[in-house]
């Protein structure tokens, strides 16, 4: 992340520099008329890029002497002028291309020139991310970094939809909240769509047996499981079960690569940030978390909760310590489990003994988040 100074002082920026100190947030845009004071009140780990508008400028900030320490890393001069940027090597300057895009044209050539530059930070006019996807495409393998500068210091929403675009996202993006509340709604944001890890372990079955009628509910995701994805579901607050996706073939049905069968409706399914959910409160639009067989995680959203009556099972899994999570889950062959090897394990085949895999967490939640409290769940 990027931070834009443009209409700052060094005493007006001063609350907020403390904030956009520690990553995302890496570099600063200083503009030569206060980069000076500016600059010596932020900290040392923000790169410095100087916005130059003429060669004259350029000349007139080297001689002024205080650009930077022997120990500072090299500042970039960012610029519309190539002049500027054919002067800035001779400074010992990163260079970066400051371009406004508001139509393919200008699009194509602010790209084949940025190619020739360390950076690219790049205004898109329109509302869409279409210029941007061309341009990280274009771009992908090659030597120039892009920065997506995102106008609207309120822009909350743009800024993290500009960190996914086609997965990857920019290399940066510049975004520059002017208020605190604008900065922490980001910071929290960005958490939250963070990928993180979590530590599965490897349970033994000990019993299965049928649990009668019941609601259960299958979670539909915005997004497409792989055959090492799935959720972790349990009755209780202390760890849950990898369920399945349907991503494996079954006879009569089709692949639904977008669905976990999850269980009961009273069950616990695992979300981003530590925070469970019940299924029944689980909701279009609600946050959920895909869990790789390595612990990998990445954040989606819940596209439909489907619940229907459907005869049940109840599995009971015991892990070290004498730890024992339990799971109610659809009585039929096309619900599965993760095994200890990856493989899927259908309901209907699974037996004591079974090793399946599942996530392990500290008992005690109140709306879905871990307090420490003595609970007794059974």
């Amino acid at each position: 992340m990027w931070f834009d100074t443009a209409g700052y002082d060094a005493e007006t920026l001063s609350p907020l520099l403390e904030r956009i100190a520690d990553p995302p947030f890496s570099a600063i845009l200083l503009y030569p008329e206060k980069a000076h004071k500016i600059h010596q009140a932020a900290p040392g780990r923000l790169r410095r890029v100087l916005q130059i508008d003429s060669v004259a400028e350029l000349r007139s900030a080297v001689e002024a002497g205080w650009l930077r320490a022997p120990d500072e890393p090299s500042w970039i001069v960012a610029s519309r002028s190539v002049e500027v940027l054919e002067e800035a090597p001779a400074h010992q300057f990163e260079r970066c291309l400051r371009a406004e895009v508001a139509s393919a044209g200008e699009l194509r050539d602010a790209i084949e020139l940025g190619r020739r530059y360390r950076w690219l930070l790049l205004q898109l006019k329109d509302v869409t991310n279409i210029p941007l996807e061309l341009a990280i495409a274009t771009l992908q393998g090659g030597s120039t970094s892009l920065v997506r500068i995102v106008s609207d210091p309120q822009d909350v929403d743009g800024a993290i939809l500009s960190l996914g675009v086609m997965e990857s996202g920019p290399d940066c993006v510049m975004f520059s909240p002017r208020t605190a509340g604008a900065l922490d709604d980001f910071l929290e944001r960005l958490k939250s769509c963070r990928s993180g890890k979590l530590i599965l372990s490897t349970g033994t079955v000990l019993r299965t047996s049928p649990a009668g009628m019941g609601h259960r509910s299958c979670v539909d995701l915005v997004t497409m499981f792989t055959k090492t994805e799935g959720m972790l579901v349990g009755s209780t607050s202390h760890g849950g079960l990898l369920c399945c996706p349907e991503v494996f073939p079954m006879p009569y049905m089709d692949l639904r690569p977008f669905r976990v069968n999850a269980g009961a409706i009273h069950s616990y399914v695992y979300g981003p940030g530590g925070r469970t959910n019940y299924l029944s409160e689980l909701r279009a639009g609600s946050p959920a978390m895909v869990v790789g067989l390595d612990g990998s995680t990445r954040n989606s959203r819940v596209g439909r909760v489907k619940t229907e009556v459907r005869p049940l099972r109840l599995i009971e899994v015991g892990f070290a310590e004498d730890a024992i999570l339990n799971l109610f889950l659809q009585d039929d062959w096309h619900v599965r489990i993760y095994s200890d090897r990856g493989q899927p394990i259908c309901l209907s085949d699974m037996k004591p003994g079974d090793r399946v895999l599942g996530h392990l967490g500290r008992p005690g939640r109140h709306v879905g988040i871990r307090v420490d409290e003595t609970i007794l769940e059974r």
